[in-house]
């Protein structure tokens, strides 16, 4: 995740939609084009079933996860790298539902997936929790929630040397603290990132964050 848009002031939907496709529009692409790592690693044994891709962006997860089983649904608020995603997917021949929007803003069914994975998630923090709350709802029973994002250097201070105040957005803690009884965290660790190619390449750790829906 590199937002860009200033955290000062919480921007509307169709805001946050222009800055991202403006970004993914000035590149042929972004990403690197390979599953993110820490996925791979943490659905490495599960039984394929629903899967709910976080922001998904140009649909390397989603496209690796219905390549192997899953029923995928893929959402992020960027057209354009949404449209990049789906003709990937018909060039292989894969079946994903691909959704045009926000996490909050989604219309998502209740316990409606047995994976909702997170990969370096742009989900601004807000006073009722919102996001954290609408990832959370989105598991179902016997289910695994799946944040993954970039770690912080110790005594990094977001607002003097990122373009961006990263406490303005949710991190893999915020989720965390949002977990109750109904809940056992399987993973919450920091580890080694090596990624070579795409935007973020520069990032060398990664905090993992698993946990599973007990009811």
């Amino acid at each position: 995740m590199e937002p860009t848009q200033d955290p000062a002031a919480t921007p509307d939907p169709a805001t946050v939609q222009e800055d991202w496709d403006q970004r993914y529009a000035g590149r042929d692409a972004l990403w690197s084009g390979e599953p993110n790592g820490a996925l791979l690693t943490e659905v490495a044994g599960m039984a394929p079933g629903r899967v709910l891709d976080v922001g998904c962006g140009e649909g390397a997860d989603a496209l690796w996860l219905a390549a192997r089983g899953w029923d995928v649904t893929a959402l992020d608020v960027s057209r354009v790298a949404l449209d990049r995603a789906a003709r990937q997917a018909a060039q292989r021949s894969l079946q994903v539902t691909w959704l045009h929007s926000g996490l909050v803003e989604a219309d998502l069914p209740a316990g409606g997936f047995d994976l909702v994975s997170a990969q370096y998630p742009a989900l601004l923090r807000t006073g009722n929790n919102a996001a954290e709350q609408a990832l959370l709802h989105a598991v179902a029973p016997g289910g695994v929630l799946l944040v993954v994002h970039h770690a912080m250097p110790a005594g990094h201070e977001p607002q003097d040397q990122a373009p961006v105040d990263m406490r303005a957005y949710v991190l893999p803690g915020d989720i965390a603290a949002a977990l109750d009884g109904d809940w056992a965290v399987e993973v919450n660790e920091t580890r080694p990132r090596s990624v070579t190619a795409g935007a973020g390449a520069h990032h060398v750790e990664d905090v993992v964050l698993r946990a599973r829906r007990l009811r």
